[in-house]
């Protein structure tokens, strides 16, 4: 049985949905799901689980992100990033110190309007599909947490590469228009990479053809981080030996462990379980033997 999280190099113009289909693909198996969308035109990390994997997802999507963004000033698109229609532009100059005075505004909880152009759904249909039709955009304001954003470089005249380490759900392309508008100078996002997401980071991640061609050399399996690496952020609960049997049957187990989520061992690795009360359940079950 092949399973675990690979990390995806995912290059621009590409969709997530087309790295899941390529992995479906090179590992024979239907049983593929990533761990959050990445815009097509943006580049960088994309974790797909593969098999047995695709149970940890709620687990493991809600991790904080990292990404390298270039940011714009003097121009305003439609959708707020490089492929859309300019909107605005201005001749004003942005310094390095303009840009850093009001990079602390946006630090902590902030609340985001995702742009229109966007696959957030409403009523069961994307924003996207509802800004082409012309129909009126719900306000879809949200809290996000920006845990820290800083400017790395300075590319040229009113152009700037920040990094940001956010929390999901959270739009670069939006904070960097909001920057602009902070600052009363039209901006938008001019690239994006996605340095990390969780504990997968690029310096794990592979190419599609780097997988087929691990694949053709037999060395697959060697791409795959282990359902158990990946939980690591987990505290570990180990049960008695004898409790095997029961707890992968369903039954919980009284201990002293304090209400939470847990890896749960009995020997070896069992899955992911949660604690309520004392009593501890095994949830999503990942052992890899018969019992």
């Amino acid at each position: 049985m092949i399973e675990g999280i690979v990390t995806v190099l995912k290059p621009p113009a590409m969709s997530s949905s087309d790295v899941v289909v390529d992995v479906r693909k090179i590992y024979g198996t239907k049983r593929v799901g990533h761990l959050g969308t990445l815009d097509p035109e943006a580049a960088g990390v994309l974790p797909v689980c593969v098999g047995r994997a695709v149970r940890l997802f709620d687990y493991l999507v809600d991790k904080q992100k990292t990404y390298l963004a270039e940011i714009v000033f003097g121009t305003a698109t439609d959708t707020q990033d490089a492929q859309g229609t300019v909107t605005e532009t201005s001749g004003e100059t942005v310094t390095e110190e303009m840009l850093d005075a009001i990079l602390p505004r946006f630090s902590g909880t902030i609340v985001q309007r995702p742009p229109m152009y966007s696959a957030l759904k409403f009523n069961g249909k994307k924003l996207y599909d509802l800004a082409l039709s012309g129909a009126e955009i719900p306000d879809k304001s949200r809290e996000v947490t920006i845990y820290s954003l800083k400017r790395t470089e300075t590319l040229g005249p009113n152009r700037f590469l920040l990094e940001v380490c956010c929390s999901r759900g959270t739009y670069i392309r939006t904070l960097a228009s909001d920057i602009g508008t902070a600052l009363s100078v039209p901006a938008h996002m001019a690239f994006l990479l996605r340095t990390a997401s969780g504990a997968f980071t690029l310096d794990d991640a592979f190419t599609i053809a780097e997988l087929q061609q691990r694949k053709e050399e037999g060395r697959l399996s060697e791409t795959l981080m282990s359902c158990e690496k990946a939980s690591a952020f987990l505290p570990r609960l180990d049960l008695r030996s004898d409790r095997r049997r029961p707890t992968v049957n369903g039954l919980s187990t009284r201990t002293n462990a304090a209400d939470g989520t847990y890896r749960i061992y009995c020997g070896d690795f069992l899955g992911i379980g949660v604690v309520n009360n004392g009593d501890a359940v095994l949830r999503v079950h990942l052992y890899s033997e018969d019992v």
